[in-house]
């Protein structure tokens, strides 16, 4: 009887040492839509979460005097905003301490307002609406410039680069569409030159010949467009195949090799885009991020993987600086965090922009797209 209880006691004692010892698990969630047009930017957003994931469990990090396992919890929201508040509850309730996501400013802004009121930090990666972290949210961040940023620059370029004097501007009226518009078209004013046409279509729209007409009747020395590639590339090549040879600039959301794609004999050297980052180039660890990342995903980075890492890894940081994976204890930490990303710095304002936010003016030469101007 003696070694019976004996042998119970020793098996406890073993079952309550593998449980001493044993990885905490954390849930990180990152959102991204992975179906739609733009899945190919999702899934690039999505790509950069799992490698600071994968990057942050290989070193076996000690938080409250315990090894913590991070799991990815990530969700689809198809770039709609109603599915947005609908995955952003489903991460809530999945327990999930902080979400990176999501990448439209449309799905980023409704969200946002769930992530602030179960007191859970989002950071999203690609967002660049202003409204976003003009809500007064202590809960929401962005790694990248906003559209007051980008927006100037692109207004700026055309008039002072390209010497515009006369602008047409398009939208796809979602949030982040129509906001990088307004703001182009605060900038080419503040400035002097004349917007001669101010026309929308939806983020769905692929036959755009109506608009292009209309806008083609003003002549106008620039087009502005305010959208994703799937709907920024047939718009450039109906342009083109209407005969309208006007200077073309887009921003971030067609910035990438898809919409050299879309857009094919339409794309040529009057062709730009903007990025509200930085290039390859000018990024700290941008060489060997984009090599780690092709050899673990076999794809190259479409745009912003280098932010959805630099993200997670300064939620990730905070935990362990607080040592706490209490979204309480660590918010404040997260708010107050200056680490070097793969990008740059993050630091965030106390609104929480991104501190000197940078925006990538590119122009298309031949087959990719090359960087011509940094502004700060």
């Amino acid at each position: 009887m003696k070694t019976v209880v004996s042998a119970s006691a020793l098996l406890a004692s073993l079952v309550a040492a593998s449980f001493a010892h044993a990885d905490v698990e954390v849930k990180v969630g990152q959102v991204s839509p992975m179906s739609g047009p733009i899945a190919h930017l999702g899934k690039d957003n999505e790509a950069g979460a799992i490698l600071a994931v994968e990057d942050a469990n290989a070193k076996k990090l000690k938080i409250g005097g315990q090894v913590v396992k991070f799991v990815l919890v990530s969700e689809d929201d198809a770039g709609d905003p109603k599915t947005a508040t609908v995955v952003a509850q489903k991460l809530i309730d999945a327990k999930v301490v902080g979400v990176i996501g999501h990448l439209n400013s449309g799905t980023s802004i409704p969200a946002s307002r769930l992530y602030s009121d179960a007191g859970i930090p989002q950071i999203t990666p690609s967002a660049t609406n202003p409204k976003y972290t003009a809500q007064g949210f202590k809960t929401t961040f962005r790694v990248v410039a906003n559209d007051i940023q980008q927006g100037g620059a692109m207004g700026q370029f055309a008039m002072k680069n390209l010497k515009a004097k006369t602008v047409a501007i398009i939208d796809d009226r979602t949030a982040y569409g129509q906001g990088l518009a307004d703001q182009v078209e605060a900038r080419v004013k503040s400035l002097g030159g004349k917007v001669v046409a101010r026309e929308y279509g939806t983020d769905k729209t692929t036959d755009w010949m109506s608009v292009l007409t209309s806008v083609k009747s003003h002549n106008p020395d620039v087009v502005v467009y305010g959208g994703m590639d799937a709907t920024a590339g047939p718009l450039l090549q109906q342009m083109r195949r209407l005969g309208l040879k006007s200077g073309f600039i887009v921003g971030d959301g067609a910035c990438d090799p898809e919409m050299i794609k879309l857009a094919g004999n339409g794309m040529d050297d009057k062709a730009y885009c903007t990025i509200a980052g930085v290039p390859r180039d000018k990024m700290p660890k941008g060489k060997e991020f984009y090599a780690r990342f092709k050899k673990r995903f076999g794809m190259d980075v479409q745009t912003y993987s280098p932010y959805e890492y630099d993200a997670m890894t300064a939620l990730i940081t905070a935990m362990q600086k607080a040592d706490s994976t209490d979204p309480k204890v660590f918010l404040p930490t997260l708010a107050s965090i200056k680490i070097p990303g793969v990008t740059g710095i993050i630091q965030f304002t106390p609104a929480g922009d991104i501190q000197n936010g940078s925006v990538t003016v590119n122009q298309f030469d031949k087959t990719d797209w090359k960087t011509v101007a940094v502004v700060h």
